[in-house]
This record gives C-alpha cells, structure tokens and sequence, in this order.
C-alpha cells in the first residue's frame, strides 16, 4: 500500500512498510522492488553507516556505492518522533534540494525515509580546522542561510519551542519517576546532571539574554556534526545532510552550534573548540557568502566580523543547553548504545563554564 506524504508543496511517495531495525534486509529488498524495480536481488549490496547516535543509516547499491543510483535508507531511532517534525523534515528536504543544497528524497515508510546518496565521504572531525575545508562549510552554511521562506508566510526561530518541548519532556519523566522502575533511571540521570529546577531557571535565563541580540532569523540546519558534513575531495565542495532538526532559527545558534561539534561527539573534548583567530576567518568566509547569497556587497569589515563573533558566543550557549537537554532525554529513550548520560554532562558542564564570559561579552 502507498500513498502521498503530505508535506510540503510536491507529493512525496509514502510506502506503507515498516523495517525491522534488528534484521533490516528483508524490508529494504521491498522498499527496493518499488525504488529500483531494475535492480536484481542478489545484486543489491547494502553497507550500514555507524557514525549516526540517533537512527541507523544503510546504503544500498549495485557496484559502488558512489555511483549514480545510490539508495540511502534511515531508520528512525526508538521515540525519536517525540524530537522531530517528521512532516517538516521532509520539508526541509524539499526546499534544500529544490535550492540546489541537499538531496533528493525518494520515499518515506512507516519508520524511515529514503533519499539520495551525495558522493563524497562524511568528514573527519581533524579536516573541521583545515582552512581550505572549514571555508567551504562556511560558504555552504552562508548559501543555505539565504534562503527565503515562501512569501507571506512568518517565520518565527525554532529555538524556544524546541527548548520548551524538551524540557517539558524531562519533567514528565520526573513527576512519573516515584514508582516505575524506567522513572528511577530517569531520576538517577537527571540527578547526576542537573536538576529540573536548575535547567528550567537556565532556560529563562538564556531567553531573557538572547531574546536581546539581534541575530537573524534564517533557514538552519541546526545540527552541524562532522557527520552530517558530506566532502567531495574530487569536486572540492561540501554538502549537509540530516535535515531532522532543520528549520527557521538565528543565524548565530546554527553557526555557534557547528563551533561546538569541533570539541567531537564519542569524547568531547573542548580544548578542541576553534580558537578566536579560527572563528574570525571562518565568520569572514561566511560573510562573504551570504552578503554574496542575498545580493548585497560583498565587502566584510572587520566591525561586522566582531559583532557577529559576539552573537555566535552567546548563542552556543544556547547549543550547549539544547543538546544536553537531548542528551538527557536520548538516556531515558534511546536503545543506541551510547553514553548519552557522560555526554549530557559535557554539554551543561562546558555551558555553565562558559555561561558567565559569554553573557559579559560586548562589542567595545
């Protein structure tokens, strides 16, 4: 059975099948059979992604994986329909393919979706402080950020509500956590981070603070990881992939949030973090784009470079916050084996260190 996703302005093919996450293949060759009908089974070759913490990703082809053709399939990770927009994540796939800057979706199922292989390698999290490298993410990001929304329509940052549903979720699970077993974990993991009392007070805090800075309201992708960094040495361009948190939101939180993944993911380390000089010039390259992008002059001051570096600053604050509060939810759902708990506390330990300095931080 099939039918059309109600998305955005074009029809996408929904196919009414669900895939075992433990035993994927069986599904996939069906979802295959309607893709690739050319396809024969036993030519169909399948490599599993394991770079993914949230869902799990298999490429599926006949000869090479970098040829034209290339299936990906994602299958979503357990709960994760409490995080994400499933219907605006295949509108942001639409948009960002119809602009040139992502790839083509084929069809979604019942726990994943379908779309196309970008060639290339996703990047290693060394080749982020290449200056070659890290300019075309910036020109990347400054093209994605100038994109427009559809005419008439108010577009409001995706930050605050995204905030306060998460953090509407962690106290769920604290006021249920007095008799199940599944709440005492859940106390237990809130516990060694913070309390709710604290984050939510922290969450007050940063809108009051944030809510101040004039940062635009642009299209983000707002989860700028290495592996969602696609590099294509041969061509020397970078595209994004991963469009589960994309949407609306400041341009510095989409800019101070990719800052914060140099410090990595299975062990953060923010000695990593890009140092001033390497911010500067990246933000200049980034300027350049999106003046160039938006169609005004290109010409970068150094005043424009500091007031935006500022901006980043205080809103990676806000990152730090937002993936923590993630984290902490991922440890109650998640059956992904991952420390979400040990990174959880990264995330808040380093917002709380840089809380002070950031919020003092002033154009003189």
């Amino acid at each position: 059975m099939e039918r059309g996703f109600p998305g955005a302005g074009n029809q996408i093919l929904h196919l009414d099948i669900h895939i075992d996450e433990h035993q994927p293949r069986t599904g996939i060759l069906e979802l295959l059979s309607r893709l690739r009908p050319h396809w024969k089974e036993q030519d169909i070759q399948m490599k599993t992604f394991t770079e993914g913490i949230t869902n799990q990703l298999i490429g599926c082809f006949v000869g090479s994986v970098q040829e034209p053709g290339c299936v990906l399939v994602r299958l979503y990770g357990r709960m994760t329909e409490l995080f994400v927009n499933r219907d605006r994540e295949v509108e942001m796939f639409q948009v960002l393919h119809s602009h040139d800057c992502g790839p083509k979706i084929y069809c979604t199922f019942q726990n994943g979706i379908c779309y196309e292989f970008v060639r290339g390698t996703v990047l290693e999290d060394k080749l982020l402080r290449q200056p070659s490298i890290y300019r075309l993410i910036a020109a990347e990001m400054g093209r994605i950020h100038s994109i427009q929304p559809k005419r008439g329509r108010p577009v409001e940052p995706l930050l605050w509500a995204k905030m306060s549903q998460f953090l509407t979720l962690v106290q769920t699970h604290v006021n249920s956590s007095s008799a199940e077993q599944g709440g005492i974990k859940s106390t237990v993991a809130l516990h060694e981070v913070h309390s709710f009392e604290t984050l939510s007070m922290e969450m007050e805090s940063l809108k009051r603070h944030l809510s101040q800075i004039d940062s635009p309201t642009v299209l983000c992708h707002n989860d700028l990881l290495t592996k969602n960094i696609i590099y294509n040495h041969k061509e020397g361009m970078v595209k994004f992939i991963d469009y589960e948190y994309a949407d609306y939101n400041y341009q510095a939180f989409d800019i101070g949030n990719h800052f914060n993944e140099f410090a990595g993911v299975n062990d953060v380390n923010y000695s990593l973090y890009p140092s001033r000089e390497l911010q500067r010039d990246w933000l200049t390259a980034y300027l350049e784009s999106y003046k160039h992008s938006t169609g005004r002059e290109v010409t970068v001051t150094e005043a424009e470079v500091t007031q935006l570096y500022i901006q980043v600053c205080k809103f990676s604050l806000a990152s730090n916050y937002f993936w923590g509060l993630w984290a902490i939810l991922q440890s109650y759902y998640s059956s992904i084996d991952f420390d979400f708990q040990r990174y959880a506390k990264a995330r808040l330990n380093y917002y709380f260190e840089k809380k002070e300095e950031y919020f003092a931080l002033t154009k003189n």
